[in-house]
């Protein structure tokens, strides 16, 4: 046995909840680093380097290839409310629903920190070194999502409930087999697209969160980081839980409503096995726990 193959079984993991929560870990560490990043360098360039497009793309493209990452072991849902959503449609077990969600928000932290290690020389020649969450020289909102001062707190949870019900409503059409029957390779760039045009469309109110681990795991980083607790209690603590329950509210109400009108309706040999919990078909290599991974595509995704 060649060193190549001892270490690959000294370090390979065979249970499957590890494999996927390892995978959502640094699928959401991915979105975070190029969504942050785009923003810390529209701030700190002045829009010089980067604009409120590049912004969007970069989110886009963070998503996408944050799902290229983990989708063959987990899916890629890198968004706790997908994955609860998926929970409630009984497409992923509850047991493993916890695992999910910590290795998100872990994932989305770890990003944080890695944004604010690249630009930390950046960022103390923008501000002095004096960590703002207001005003002129804020840096706060790299990190995390803050209102325009004319949004109210209502119309921001509106916002963020409209804007995840569309991000859900559309992965279920994009992933559901029995509609469209998009191939398993365009799905993460699809998914990607998708969050783009939201962001193109509804993200000058409150910067689209439309993700609970995108913006507390962040939130929370800067808090420990210089920012203080001003990140929590601006509008004296009336919007930090805006980005966290909204997209809860909203992905529910995006897989209700592609239900009620499309999903639902399918004729019964249409029917998908009882557990379809993600958006892309995990490798069969993977499925069968080997370490020789099988690198073929499978049929085109049937999940989410």
């Amino acid at each position: 046995m060649g060193w190549r193959s001892a270490l690959k079984r000294s370090l390979h993991i065979s249970n499957k909840t590890c494999r996927e929560a390892l995978a959502e870990f640094v699928g959401t560490f991915i979105l975070i680093v190029f969504g942050c990043g785009s923003v810390a360098q529209k701030v700190f360039g002045k829009d010089g380097f980067g604009d409120f497009f590049s912004v969007n793309w970069s989110w886009g493209l963070g998503v996408a290839l944050g799902v290229f990452f983990s989708g063959g072991v987990s899916g890629g849902h890198i968004n706790p409310a997908v994955s609860v959503t998926m929970a409630v449609l009984g497409r992923l077990k509850w047991s493993r629903l916890p695992f999910y969600i910590i290795a998100q928000y872990l994932g989305a932290f770890l990003g944080s920190a890695c944004v604010y290690a690249v630009y930390l020389d950046a960022l103390t020649e923008f501000d002095g070194g004096v960590r703002k969450v207001t005003g002129s020289k804020a840096t706060a909102g790299i990190w995390c999502t803050f209102p325009q001062p004319e949004v109210t707190t209502i119309t921001g949870f509106i916002d963020q409930v409209f804007g995840t019900a569309l991000l859900l409503s559309c992965i279920l059409a994009i992933t559901d087999r029995r509609n469209m029957e998009v191939p398993k390779p365009a799905v993460p760039l699809l998914v990607g697209l998708l969050v783009l045009a939201i962001g193109a469309a509804f993200g000058y109110n409150c910067g689209y969160a439309i993700n609970p681990a995108r913006d507390l795991a962040p939130r929370i980083f800067i808090t420990i980081s210089g920012w203080g607790a001003e990140a929590f209690s601006f509008r004296e603590y009336n919007w930090f839980w805006v980005p966290i329950i909204g997209p809860h509210v909203g992905a529910l109400l995006g897989a209700f409503i592609y239900q009620i009108f499309v999903g639902l309706h399918w004729p019964e040999d249409y029917d998908l096995p009882e557990e379809n919990n993600i958006m892309i078909e995990p490798s069969r290599g993977f499925e069968n726990g080997g370490i020789e991974m099988d690198m073929s595509l499978p049929d085109p995704g049937e999940r989410l």
